[in-house]
């Protein structure tokens, strides 16, 4: 099957030669009817990839592809409106003069009256928003301005549907509604999507793959359980959610640290090395004990569940969720374990270590 989106070896700088890239050595493919989630910290180079991709930025290097023909580099070159790309920004972008059967009109300028009528009637009734035809963007709530903007994305029949932070002007409640809504509305469409998030929950929860971007770079690209469980290094460990990390010795396939016993490491046998361990609020448990040397040092109710922070006989600290019931309160001695069943990602410096180095001395 042809990738939807192929990106080879992209870069793109701003101020000249000498100027750091924004995005820098870009692979990537995306499929027919896949939601990509890329998200990074701000200046990451996010919302430069959703230009280039769109037609709006020009790479340096590399070459891009949609539906297997070249629209960027190796000297091809074909703007926005011959590349089959749909644009839904985070302030929607609607024309305040227009109608909305006249925005989402907008794209579809190249067909018949007749054609363009029933692609405008059918991409409103898609989101929903059918009886407001004639209405103006300003008489819309910020959900329904949001729909429009992605129905009138929708109605040229897209292969790619580019969307850069398009929930993030929303309410919280409002937010969680249109996220589904839209969701819901590119599956249906068959568009491979690439959404552009600053919120590891949406990433996370929409993404049928995350990116993860640091510095112009793909740290990693995988699917959301693997990003969030398995991280390829600590930047993507703290990135993508709470972690802490403790030293920690593997001998002969255990694990333990200050804390004891973590857990036995499958294809670690007969390895001896010191490693550190990440820790998710989740994976650590705790249990009232008054000889234990570690306390609870700070409790945050977060509704559903309460966080503790607790510190260590060493000073170091772990976080730790525990349902809405439990509530150590600050001073409380506590004895710290891990969670059964819990698979930690241990590091060696910056990187998550999926099997012995080389250099780990053996017993």
């Amino acid at each position: 099957m042809t990738s939807a989106l192929t990106l080879t070896q992209v870069s793109k700088s701003y101020g000249g030669r000498d100027a750091d890239p924004a995005v820098r050595g870009v692979s990537l493919d995306v499929s027919p009817g896949e939601l990509l989630t890329v998200i990074g910290p701000s200046g990451c180079g996010k919302s430069t990839l959703l230009r280039l991709v769109a037609g709006l930025e020009r790479p340096d290097a590399g070459r891009i592809e949609i539906e297997g023909r070249a629209v960027a580099g190796d000297g091809a070159w074909r703007p926005p409106e011959g590349r089959r790309v749909g644009l839904v920004f985070q302030d929607h972008a609607l024309f305040p003069h227009l109608t909305v059967a006249r925005n989402v009109a907008f794209g579809l300028d190249r067909l018949p009256r007749k054609e363009r009528a029933a692609r405008v009637a059918q991409a409103l009734e898609r989101v929903g928003l059918a009886h407001v035809a004639d209405r103006h963007p300003h008489e819309l709530s910020g959900g329904e301005q949001q729909r429009v903007a992605l129905a009138r994305a929708l109605a040229p029949g897209p292969a790619v549907v580019l969307l850069d932070e398009p929930f993030s002007s929303l309410d919280e409640n409002l937010r969680a509604k249109v996220r589904t809504d839209t969701l819901a509305l590119l599956r249906e469409s068959g568009s491979a999507a690439i959404l552009v998030t600053h919120d590891q929950t949406e990433a996370l929860a929409l993404g049928d793959r995350v990116a993860v971007m640091r510095d112009g770079v793909l740290e990693q690209v995988a699917e959301p359980a693997t990003v969030y469980e398995e991280p390829v290094n600590r930047f993507v460990a703290t990135f993508m959610g709470e972690a802490d990390f403790l030293p920690a010795h593997v001998h002969d396939a255990l694990l333990t640290s200050e804390i004891g016993v973590v857990s036995t490491v499958p294809g670690w046998g007969g390895t001896d090395l010191d490693v550190e361990v990440m820790l998710r609020p989740h994976e650590v448990a705790l249990e009232v004990d008054p000889d234990a040397t570690s306390r609870v040092v700070a409790v945050e109710y977060h509704g559903a569940f309460v966080l503790h922070t607790v510190r260590l006989g060493s000073g170091a600290t772990l976080r730790s969720w525990q349902q809405h019931g439990v509530r150590h309160p600050a001073g409380t001695p506590v004895a710290v374990s891990v969670v059964p069943g819990a698979r930690p990602v241990l590091l060696s410096g910056e990187v998550a270590l999926s099997a012995p180095p080389e250099a780990a001395r053996r017993l």
